[in-house]
């Protein structure tokens, strides 16, 4: 049986329509940990990027990788509807997913 690997797009934001960060990763529960401990890149670390308020799953790596590469060419305002369609006050998805 094959070992079936889901990725992640997520976007982390600072507050409720405030700074923005759109990453990729095959584990999303260490990723977020890391950023909201300040141990992830410098840009998230930076502006406190700590909220995980958007995330998207994908079956394989180049999908992933193709999805984030779009969000992060999008327009602010396409991201922040985005965010909005599916978590319309921003709430941190973090904590129902793992805390």
């Amino acid at each position: 049986m094959e070992n079936v690997k889901t990725y992640y797009v997520y976007i982390m934001a600072s507050r409720k329509g405030g700074v923005l960060y759109v990453g990729v990763t095959s584990n999303i529960q260490k990723r977020v940990w890391e950023h909201r401990k300040g141990l992830g890149d410098g840009f998230t670390k930076k502006y406190l990027a700590k909220r995980l308020v958007h995330i998207e799953q994908c079956s394989d790596v180049m999908s992933a990788i193709e999805r984030e590469k779009k969000l992060k060419k999008w327009k602010r305002e396409y991201k922040i509807n985005l965010i909005e369609k599916e978590n319309p006050e921003w709430e941190d998805l973090y904590e129902g997913m793992f805390v």
